[in-house]
């Protein structure tokens, strides 16, 4: 053959090392790990230990306007969905190295250093003091909140109708009404008379409402249970 194949491998070798040191190349690989491991840190610091308290100077030219949320849109989302609201110092869940890469981006792209995290997720995964999806907030200021990342599984498509009763004492009552009224159907005619009578079936359908009210508000006081509207941004376990 008149011609040997490139090896690219070589090509790129042969060209770092006549441009460059060897004890200069690794000076520079230690500096940038080193940088980087130190904005790991400060921002997971920052994560763990901050409070919502902060206004975070953004350029405003570089934000994504379709990640920009107001607070009472994120309460409306966290009271239908009974998620919470609160510090990211309260989340005990893992939250993935793409979270710290944007915030990092974020920080060199508006020259700023982020802090006051907040994050929206079921209550089950904040260290909630005793009294499935989480999204990661930074703060603008004037009650609204810049998305950065959001990670993990979407919620269940039913939860919003499953927690649609522990909005209110109203929508509560009304489900428990029907729950009643749908077990009076199933009770078997002539079971405790040998003749059926609307005064009987209405008897009947007040003992089984009666008896699952009993129980939810036994559930509801012994497990320190509250509505959707009082817990979704507070850090306490029975609020």
């Amino acid at each position: 053959m008149f011609f040997q194949k490139t090896n690219i491998e070589d090509k790129l070798l042969r060209h770092k090392e006549r441009f460059s040191q060897p004890e200069e190349i690794i000076e520079e690989v230690h500096r940038i790990l080193q940088e980087h491991h130190e904005n790991q840190v400060r921002i997971e610091n920052n994560i763990s230990g901050g409070t919502g308290d902060v206004k975070n100077g953004f350029d405003f030219d570089l934000l994504e306007t379709d990640k920009i949320y107001h607070i009472s849109q994120i309460k409306k989302i966290c009271i239908d969905y009974r998620l919470r609201f609160l510090d990211s110092k309260y989340f005990k869940g893992d939250i993935p190295p793409e979270a710290f890469q944007k915030i990092a981006s974020l920080e060199k792209q508006h020259q700023i250093e982020l802090s006051g995290f907040k994050i929206i997720a079921p209550s089950k995964l904040f260290k909630l003091k005793d009294k499935d999806d989480p999204l990661l907030f930074a703060p603008i200021g004037n009650g609204y909140f810049y998305l950065i990342h959001k990670w993990g599984n979407d919620l269940h498509p039913l939860r919003k109708v499953l927690m649609w009763p522990f909005k209110n004492i109203i929508n509560l009552t009304s489900v428990v009404f029907v729950v009643s009224y749908l077990v009076t159907l199933l009770v078997p005619d002539g079971l405790f008379s040998r003749t059926n009578s609307n005064a009987q079936f209405w008897i009947i359908f007040f003992f089984m409402f009666k008896c699952l009210a009993s129980v939810v508000i036994f559930y509801g006081f012994a497990l320190g249970k509250n509505f959707n509207p009082q817990i979704w941004n507070s850090k306490y376990f029975n609020a």
